[in-house]
Protein backbone atom coordinates (compact mmCIF):
# COMPACT_ATOMS: atom_id res chain seq x y z
CA UNK A 1 0.00 0.00 0.00
CA UNK A 2 1.18 2.87 -0.63
CA UNK A 3 0.16 6.20 1.25
CA UNK A 4 -1.08 8.98 -0.97
CA UNK A 5 -1.81 11.40 2.26
CA UNK A 6 0.02 11.71 5.36
CA UNK A 7 -1.29 14.34 7.71
CA UNK A 8 0.42 14.28 11.36
CA UNK A 9 -0.68 16.75 14.02
CA UNK A 10 -2.22 19.11 12.29
CA UNK A 11 -3.97 22.35 14.04
CA UNK A 12 -5.14 25.34 11.72
CA UNK A 13 -7.44 28.05 13.19
CA UNK A 14 -8.61 31.54 12.50
CA UNK A 15 -7.25 33.77 14.33
CA UNK A 16 -7.34 33.47 17.98
CA UNK A 17 -9.87 30.21 17.39
CA UNK A 18 -8.41 26.75 16.29
CA UNK A 19 -10.70 24.95 13.89
CA UNK A 20 -8.42 21.41 14.14
CA UNK A 21 -6.21 20.27 16.91
CA UNK A 22 -3.41 17.89 16.53
CA UNK A 23 -5.27 16.01 13.55
CA UNK A 24 -3.45 12.79 12.39
CA UNK A 25 -4.35 9.84 9.69
CA UNK A 26 -3.24 8.27 6.43
CA UNK A 27 -5.06 7.76 3.32
CA UNK A 28 -3.58 5.07 1.05
CA UNK A 29 -4.26 4.35 -2.72
CA UNK A 30 -7.13 2.62 -3.37
CA UNK A 31 -9.28 3.85 -0.03
CA UNK A 32 -12.36 5.62 -0.36
CA UNK A 33 -12.92 7.70 2.90
CA UNK A 34 -16.26 9.38 4.27
CA UNK A 35 -15.39 12.46 6.12
CA UNK A 36 -17.69 13.20 8.52
CA UNK A 37 -18.71 14.95 11.67
CA UNK A 38 -20.97 17.76 12.88
CA UNK A 39 -21.59 21.20 11.81
CA UNK A 40 -18.57 23.58 12.28
CA UNK A 41 -15.87 19.99 13.22
CA UNK A 42 -13.32 21.48 10.60
CA UNK A 43 -14.49 18.98 7.42
CA UNK A 44 -14.02 21.92 4.83
CA UNK A 45 -11.48 23.59 6.85
CA UNK A 46 -9.58 20.33 6.41
CA UNK A 47 -9.69 19.68 2.95
CA UNK A 48 -9.08 23.28 2.44
CA UNK A 49 -5.86 23.04 4.08
CA UNK A 50 -4.80 19.80 1.98
CA UNK A 51 -5.80 21.74 -0.83
CA UNK A 52 -3.14 24.55 0.07
CA UNK A 53 -5.93 27.01 0.46
CA UNK A 54 -5.16 27.82 3.99
CA UNK A 55 -1.99 27.66 6.40
CA UNK A 56 -0.83 25.32 8.43
CA UNK A 57 -0.58 26.31 12.26
CA UNK A 58 1.47 23.54 12.97
CA UNK A 59 2.06 20.32 11.93
CA UNK A 60 2.96 18.50 8.80
CA UNK A 61 0.68 17.60 5.53
CA UNK A 62 2.40 15.45 2.89
CA UNK A 63 0.90 14.46 -0.90
CA UNK A 64 2.15 11.91 -2.69
CA UNK A 65 5.36 12.00 -1.21
CA UNK A 66 6.22 16.18 -0.82
CA UNK A 67 5.43 18.00 1.83
CA UNK A 68 2.41 20.37 1.30
CA UNK A 69 4.39 23.60 0.33
CA UNK A 70 6.80 21.63 -1.94
CA UNK A 71 3.76 19.79 -3.86
CA UNK A 72 2.90 21.22 -7.03
CA UNK A 73 1.19 18.68 -9.03
CA UNK A 74 -2.27 19.59 -8.55
CA UNK A 75 -3.16 18.05 -11.66
CA UNK A 76 -3.28 14.80 -9.13
CA UNK A 77 -6.44 15.86 -7.58
CA UNK A 78 -9.33 16.78 -8.51
CA UNK A 79 -12.11 18.93 -6.59
CA UNK A 80 -15.56 19.03 -6.74
CA UNK A 81 -16.66 21.99 -4.30
CA UNK A 82 -20.35 22.15 -2.40
CA UNK A 83 -22.49 22.43 -5.67
CA UNK A 84 -24.30 26.22 -4.69
CA UNK A 85 -20.84 27.90 -4.56
CA UNK A 86 -19.55 26.12 -7.70
CA UNK A 87 -21.98 27.48 -10.37
CA UNK A 88 -23.09 31.13 -12.00
CA UNK A 89 -26.29 29.50 -13.33
CA UNK A 90 -25.86 33.17 -15.27
CA UNK A 91 -22.18 32.16 -17.11
CA UNK A 92 -23.58 30.82 -20.43
CA UNK A 93 -21.55 27.56 -20.74
CA UNK A 94 -22.26 24.14 -22.36
CA UNK A 95 -21.42 21.23 -20.75
CA UNK A 96 -18.82 20.65 -23.07
CA UNK A 97 -17.32 23.46 -22.44
CA UNK A 98 -17.83 23.35 -18.62
CA UNK A 99 -16.03 20.14 -18.78
CA UNK A 100 -13.09 21.39 -20.64
CA UNK A 101 -12.52 23.63 -17.90
CA UNK A 102 -10.96 21.12 -15.98
CA UNK A 103 -8.15 20.91 -18.43
CA UNK A 104 -7.77 24.61 -18.99
CA UNK A 105 -6.55 25.29 -16.04
CA UNK A 106 -3.56 23.18 -16.03
CA UNK A 107 -2.44 24.66 -19.00
CA UNK A 108 -0.25 27.60 -19.58
CA UNK A 109 -0.22 29.73 -22.34
CA UNK A 110 -1.17 29.81 -25.06
CA UNK A 111 -3.90 27.61 -23.74
CA UNK A 112 -4.79 25.34 -27.13
CA UNK A 113 -6.94 21.80 -26.91
CA UNK A 114 -4.58 18.77 -28.48
CA UNK A 115 -6.83 16.34 -30.11
CA UNK A 116 -5.88 13.88 -27.42
CA UNK A 117 -6.90 16.76 -24.77
CA UNK A 118 -10.51 16.74 -27.16
CA UNK A 119 -9.96 13.34 -26.78
CA UNK A 120 -10.04 13.34 -23.30
CA UNK A 121 -13.08 15.00 -22.48
CA UNK A 122 -15.10 13.04 -24.98
CA UNK A 123 -14.33 9.94 -22.76
CA UNK A 124 -14.68 11.70 -19.52
CA UNK A 125 -18.02 12.69 -20.88
CA UNK A 126 -18.66 9.15 -22.01
CA UNK A 127 -17.86 8.22 -18.60
CA UNK A 128 -20.45 10.45 -17.01
CA UNK A 129 -23.34 9.74 -19.16
CA UNK A 130 -23.28 13.29 -20.07
CA UNK A 131 -22.56 12.94 -24.11
CA UNK A 132 -25.96 13.27 -25.17
CA UNK A 133 -26.35 17.08 -23.38
CA UNK A 134 -22.83 18.08 -24.14
CA UNK A 135 -24.32 20.78 -26.24
CA UNK A 136 -26.86 22.04 -23.31
CA UNK A 137 -26.21 25.28 -21.12
CA UNK A 138 -25.37 24.02 -17.69
CA UNK A 139 -27.75 26.37 -16.35
CA UNK A 140 -30.59 24.31 -18.26
CA UNK A 141 -29.45 21.35 -16.37
CA UNK A 142 -31.38 19.34 -13.07
CA UNK A 143 -29.41 19.18 -9.78
CA UNK A 144 -27.83 15.29 -11.11
CA UNK A 145 -27.00 16.15 -14.56
CA UNK A 146 -25.16 19.10 -13.14
CA UNK A 147 -23.65 17.28 -10.58
CA UNK A 148 -22.37 15.02 -13.38
CA UNK A 149 -20.85 17.56 -15.49
CA UNK A 150 -18.76 19.58 -11.88
CA UNK A 151 -17.86 15.68 -11.46
CA UNK A 152 -16.77 15.08 -15.27
CA UNK A 153 -14.80 18.83 -15.13
CA UNK A 154 -13.12 17.15 -11.85
CA UNK A 155 -12.30 14.09 -13.77
CA UNK A 156 -11.22 14.78 -16.75
CA UNK A 157 -7.67 15.68 -16.00
CA UNK A 158 -7.68 12.13 -14.78
CA UNK A 159 -6.38 12.51 -10.96
CA UNK A 160 -4.92 9.95 -8.69
CA UNK A 161 -7.18 11.35 -5.70
CA UNK A 162 -10.65 13.31 -5.49
CA UNK A 163 -12.18 15.43 -3.11
CA UNK A 164 -15.88 15.90 -3.24
CA UNK A 165 -17.34 17.78 -0.28
CA UNK A 166 -21.14 17.88 -0.05
CA UNK A 167 -21.67 16.28 -3.26
CA UNK A 168 -24.84 15.11 -3.02
CA UNK A 169 -26.99 18.12 -1.03
CA UNK A 170 -28.64 18.99 -4.10
CA UNK A 171 -29.92 15.66 -5.49
CA UNK A 172 -33.04 13.94 -5.16
CA UNK A 173 -33.14 10.54 -3.54
CA UNK A 174 -32.64 8.54 -6.85
CA UNK A 175 -29.82 10.75 -8.15
CA UNK A 176 -28.04 10.90 -4.56
CA UNK A 177 -28.56 6.74 -5.29
CA UNK A 178 -27.16 6.89 -8.67
CA UNK A 179 -24.22 9.48 -8.22
CA UNK A 180 -22.60 6.97 -5.13
CA UNK A 181 -22.71 4.36 -7.13
CA UNK A 182 -20.70 6.12 -9.82
CA UNK A 183 -18.39 7.57 -7.55
CA UNK A 184 -17.80 3.71 -5.74
CA UNK A 185 -16.94 2.79 -9.63
CA UNK A 186 -14.29 5.22 -9.85
CA UNK A 187 -13.30 4.01 -6.75
CA UNK A 188 -13.29 0.21 -7.56
CA UNK A 189 -12.89 0.05 -10.93
CA UNK A 190 -10.35 2.50 -11.75
CA UNK A 191 -8.40 2.92 -8.65
CA UNK A 192 -9.14 6.86 -8.04
CA UNK A 193 -9.11 7.68 -4.00
CA UNK A 194 -11.78 9.32 -2.78
CA UNK A 195 -11.92 11.95 0.55
CA UNK A 196 -16.22 12.57 0.51
CA UNK A 197 -17.10 15.10 3.15
CA UNK A 198 -21.31 13.68 4.37
CA UNK A 199 -23.71 14.75 6.75
CA UNK A 200 -25.52 11.21 5.09
CA UNK A 201 -23.36 9.38 7.22
CA UNK A 202 -26.24 6.72 7.46
CA UNK A 203 -25.68 5.96 3.77
CA UNK A 204 -22.37 6.19 2.96
CA UNK A 205 -21.27 3.00 4.95
CA UNK A 206 -22.91 1.28 2.19
CA UNK A 207 -20.12 2.83 -0.49
CA UNK A 208 -17.01 3.66 1.26
CA UNK A 209 -14.44 2.04 3.20
CA UNK A 210 -13.32 4.33 6.17
CA UNK A 211 -15.12 6.46 8.04
CA UNK A 212 -12.62 9.74 9.32
CA UNK A 213 -15.07 11.36 11.95
CA UNK A 214 -14.24 14.67 12.90
CA UNK A 215 -14.88 16.92 15.63
CA UNK A 216 -11.79 19.24 16.25
CA UNK A 217 -9.38 16.40 16.18
CA UNK A 218 -10.36 12.85 15.16
CA UNK A 219 -12.73 11.37 17.17
CA UNK A 220 -12.61 7.59 14.85
CA UNK A 221 -10.72 6.84 11.70
CA UNK A 222 -10.58 3.65 10.44
CA UNK A 223 -12.82 0.28 8.73
CA UNK A 224 -16.45 0.95 9.33
CA UNK A 225 -16.41 -2.73 10.41
CA UNK A 226 -14.13 -1.47 13.10
CA UNK A 227 -16.83 1.18 13.73
CA UNK A 228 -19.15 -1.04 13.92
CA UNK A 229 -17.63 -2.92 16.62
CA UNK A 230 -15.99 -0.42 18.77
CA UNK A 231 -17.18 -0.06 22.12
CA UNK A 232 -15.61 3.18 22.20
CA UNK A 233 -17.73 4.40 19.32
CA UNK A 234 -21.02 2.37 20.98
CA UNK A 235 -20.16 4.81 24.16
CA UNK A 236 -19.95 8.22 22.42
CA UNK A 237 -22.68 8.00 19.81
CA UNK A 238 -25.10 5.34 21.49
CA UNK A 239 -25.28 1.65 20.52
CA UNK A 240 -28.49 2.71 17.54
CA UNK A 241 -26.87 5.34 16.51
CA UNK A 242 -23.26 3.07 15.79
CA UNK A 243 -25.11 0.81 13.41
CA UNK A 244 -26.73 2.82 11.77
CA UNK A 245 -23.49 4.75 10.76
CA UNK A 246 -21.77 1.61 9.81
CA UNK A 247 -24.56 0.08 8.23
CA UNK A 248 -22.91 -3.19 8.93
CA UNK A 249 -26.11 -4.83 10.59
CA UNK A 250 -29.85 -4.16 9.59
Amino acid sequence: MSAILKVKDLSVGYGTSEVLNSVSFTLDKGDYVALAGPNGSGKTTLIKTILGLMEIRSGQIELFGATAGSFHQWDLIGYLPQRVNVFNPLFPATVREAVSLGLLSRKRFPKIFSRSDEARIDDTMELMGITDIKNRLVGELSGGQQQRTFLARALVSSPELLILDEPSTALDPQARENFFELIKTLNHERGITIILITHDISQIGQYANRLLYLDKTVIFYGLFSEFCQSEEMNRFFGHFSQHMICQQHH
